[in-house]
């Protein structure tokens, strides 16, 4: 398996927000990449810059980040062209790298305003590097910038940042000096394509967790009461086991929970609502094995939703 770090840059409407297209808010306008082998050796690179369909300016703020013209976009491919050499550039088998989660995302965005998602597969597991170098900084709550990242690991600085092929470069510089079991033990699915139907569910099974993507519900009160959004199952065995701290929410977006299973032991839960442009709701459920330092930040924040209810 290969390994595909890549980062984009994007614009969005000059005139702010409210003179969005609503189907495309944040349309690419460079694809920067390095493709790491199973080893996690550097193999080769790609780049490309994207000549915009939907919006014709560069936002003033995204211009001041990113230093690119107009005129040099122009001389970019259409979406379709870089995205389909992209692809093929990463080859049959390989895993999407990102810093942070918003790159797979708008990916999928531009391919299916293109009419292209029929090219990525669903469901996509992915590498959040943001995420990883959290959980292995002892911080997995904490969201850095690369940058931070970069100056953490001591690693040089000769590029300049907010460039997708320099951005992708540092994030992979970063990806090769963390714990290599690290992207097996806390995939990243992206959930732009969520089930519509309870027929469409997706349920998951990983090495050390697994995951459930819900259909969407009224509220998050009535996802709560569906017995298969709150039901805990071991990830190895996929055994019902007890719980050990039940189900709760300290903002009734994201909900924890810790179980034991009598064969593989500690089970972390967690269950993160995500709201649909229809006023809806579906859930993400992930159950992790083995997972102490999760459990002990578990256990504080069921502290902390006890003091809180104690002075309502």
């Amino acid at each position: 398996m290969n390994y595909i770090v890549f980062d984009l840059e994007w614009n969005q409407s000059p005139q702010g927000k409210n003179h969005s297209d609503q189907r495309l808010p944040f349309e690419i306008i460079e694809i920067g990449a390095i493709r790491l082998d199973e080893n996690f050796k550097n193999r080769s690179s790609f780049h490309c810059l994207i000549k915009p369909k939907v919006y014709q300016k560069i936002n003033n703020n995204i211009h001041n980040v990113i230093h690119i013209d107009i005129k040099d976009l122009l001389k970019g491919l259409p979406f379709p062209e870089a995205v389909c050499r992209f692809l093929s550039w990463c080859g049959d088998d390989f895993c999407l790298c990102s810093w942070g989660n918003q790159d797979v995302f708008e990916l999928e965005r531009n391919m299916d305003y293109y009419h292209l998602l029929h090219l990525l597969p669903a469901p996509i597991l992915y590498a959040d590097v943001q995420k990883l170098f959290a959980i292995s900084s002892g911080e997995p709550s904490e969201r850095r910038s690369l940058e931070y990242a970069v100056d953490v690991m001591g690693l040089s600085k000769q590029k300049s940042f907010h460039r997708a092929l320099n951005d992708a470069y540092y994030t992979a510089r970063v990806l090769q000096l963390l714990p290599k079991d690290l992207i097996t033990r806390y995939p990243s699915l992206d959930i732009y394509r969520h089930p519509e139907g309870e027929e469409e569910d997706l349920f998951l099974y990983l090495s050390s967790c697994s995951k459930y993507v819900s259909h969407p519900f009224p509220s998050r009160e009535r996802a709560m009461k569906n017995p298969e959004v709150t039901s805990t199952r071991c990830p190895v065995c996929r055994a019902s086991v007890r719980r050990q701290l039940r189900w709760f929410s300290l903002n009734a977006k994201v909900y924890y929970s810790i179980s034991l299973c009598p064969n593989h032991g500690l089970i972390t839960g967690k269950i993160r609502f995500h709201h649909t442009k229809d006023d809806t709701y579906f859930a993400v459920k992930t159950l992790r094995l083995g997972d102490e330092a999760a459990a002990a930040d578990i256990r504080k924040r069921r502290q902390a939703f006890r003091l809180k209810a104690a002075k309502l």
